[in-house]
C-alpha cells in the first residue's frame, strides 16, 4: 500500500521529569514524581499519531548508528512507519532531549546541539521527493541549523513543483529570522501551522490577527494558528474561522500537543474534510495528548479520538 502522508523532521528520545519548579537549577538533587523515557521529536510524534489514527505514513529523518538511533528506528517500525528513506549517520549522536515538566504541564528542554536533531539537511530529504506521498508535512522550520532558509526554499519549491500538498509547522526562530527572510517560502506552502508565540517571533508583532494578515499578504494560502488553551484560528484571504479548544479533564503534560494537533489536522485534510472540521478534529487529538505524560501516549486509536471529537462538536 502506498503511503498517504509523508512526514519530514526530527525524532528523538525524551527523558521526561516532573513536576519541576523554578528552583530546579539551584538544588543538588530534586525528587520527582516521575522520570521516564519516551520517544519524541516533532515529526516522529506526528507520524506515530497519524499511524495510530489509521494512516499509512512515511517518516523521513536522520538518526545516528548508536543505541539511541536503534531504539528510535525500532519504535518507528513498531508503530507502522515506513522508514525506508531514513539517513543513518555514522559516528554521530542521535537526539536525546531532557524535558522538564512543571506542575501546570508546561515544558523546558535540554537539547544536544551536536546530535542528529540539529544536523538534518537538504541532502537527507531532496533525493526522496519523488517517493513522497501526496500530502507532505514538514514538521518544523528552524529545527536544524543546516536546513536554513535557502535550503528550505529549494526543498519547498521542489515539493510544490511535484504537485504535492505541503503542510509546514515551525519552531521558534534560531537566528532571528523575520517575515522578510521567509517571504519566499510562504507561497510554496499550502498550510502553515505556527503557534501564537512562534508567529509573533517571526513577524515581530503582538496582535495575532495582524500577524496572520501579514502572512496572507506575503502569499501564504492558509494559516492555521494554534493558540493554546483558546483553540486555533484558521485564516485565508476571504475567511477567518475561530475554533475553541476542546475541553480536557486535566492538563498533565503539554509535550507534543502541537504535534498531535498537526497530526489531527493532517488526518482530516487527507480525508477531504472542510477546514473548520479539520481544525476541530486537530483540537480533539491535542486534547487527548495533554491528559497523559508523553507526547503521544494519549493518542491510542481513531475510535477514541472520534468519541472526543463528537462530544466536542455537540
Amino acid at each position: 500500500m502506498s503511503n498517504e502522508i509523508s512526514v519530514i523532521g526530527a525524532g528523538v528520545i525524551d527523558v521526561l521529569a516532573g513536576p519541576t519548579d523554578e528552583h530546579i537549577a539551584t538544588r543538588g538533587s530534586s525528587p520527582m514524581d516521575y522520570v521516564k523515557l519516551a520517544y519524541g521529536g516533532d515529526a516522529l510524534n506526528e507520524a506515530v499519531a497519524l499511524s495510530r489514527l489509521g494512516k499509512s505514513v512515511q517518516w523521513i529523518s536522520k538518526v545516528a548508528d548508536d543505541a539511541a538511533g536503534e531504539k528510535i528506528l525500532s519504535y518507528a517500525k513498531s508503530n507502522g512507519l515506513d522508514v525506508d528513506c531514513m539517513t543513518i549517520q555514522r559516528g554521530a549522536q542521535s537526539g536525546v532531549t531532557v524535558v522538564l515538566v512543571d506542575a501546570q504541564g508546561e515544558r523546558r528542554f535540554l537539547t544536544n546541539t551536536n546530535s542528529t536533531l540539529r544536523t538534518l539537511e537538504e541532502s537527507d530529504i531532496l533525493p526522496h521527493v519523488d517517493k513522497m506521498a501526496s500530502i507532505v508535512s514538514f514538521a518544523s522550520m528552524f529545527i536544524s541549523y543546516r536546513l536554513d532558509v535557502p535550503a528550505m526554499t529549494r526543498l519547498f519549491k521542489r515539493i510544490k513543483s511535484s504537485g504535492r500538498t505541503l503542510v509546514v509547522d515551525t519552531k521558534q526562530t534560531k537566528r532571528g529570522e523575520t517575515l522578510d527572510d521567509v517571504a519566499e517560502l510562504l507561497p510554496c506552502m499550502d498550510f502553515f501551522l505556527p503557534n501564537e508565540s512562534e508567529l509573533a517571533m517571526l513577524t515581530g508583532g503582538d496582535d495575532v490577527h495582524e500577524n496572520i494578515a501579514a502572512l496572507l499578504n506575503r502569499g501564504l494560502p492558509c494559516a492555521v494558528v494554534k493558540v493554546g488553551g483558546k483553540g486555533c484560528l484558521i485564516a485565508r484571504r476571504d475567511e477567518l474561522i475561530e475554533i475553541p479548544a476542546c475541553p480536557v479533564e486535566k492538563v498533565i503534560d503539554t509535550t507534543g500537543a502541537g504535534d498531535c494537533f498537526a497530526a489531527g489536522f493532517l488526518w482530516a485534510l487527507s480525508e477531504g474534510w472542510q477546514l473548520d472540521k479539520c481544525g476541530r478534529f486537530a483540537c480533539a487529538v491535542a486534547s487527548l495528548s495533554v491528559e497523559q505524560v508523553g507526547a503521544v501516549t494519549g493518542v491510542t486509536n481513531l475510535a477514541a479520538v472520534m468519541e472526543r471529537y463528537k462530544a466536542y462538536r455537540q
